[in-house]
């Protein structure tokens, strides 16, 4: 019989790392897992919400959703 393995690890949205996903925050605009590291260093986006700008239903700095 197969030993059971647990991973419980995501891979950040915006550095690329694999940390654990209890020790995460989601991105600002899409939801997706940004690592802890990233969100000390005052990342709220993740990569593809950064490079396409504020795409999903979050308000921008104006106020008005795109």
């Amino acid at each position: 019989m197969a030993e059971l393995q647990e991973h419980d690890a995501m891979t950040c949205r915006a550095c690329g790392r694999e940390e654990r996903a209890s020790e995460g925050y989601p991105c600002t605009n899409c939801g997706t897992f940004l690592c802890l590291i990233c969100s000390f260093r005052g990342v709220t986006l993740c990569a593809a919400c950064e490079a396409g700008g504020q795409q999903g239903g979050a308000p921008g700095p104006d106020g008005s959703v795109s």
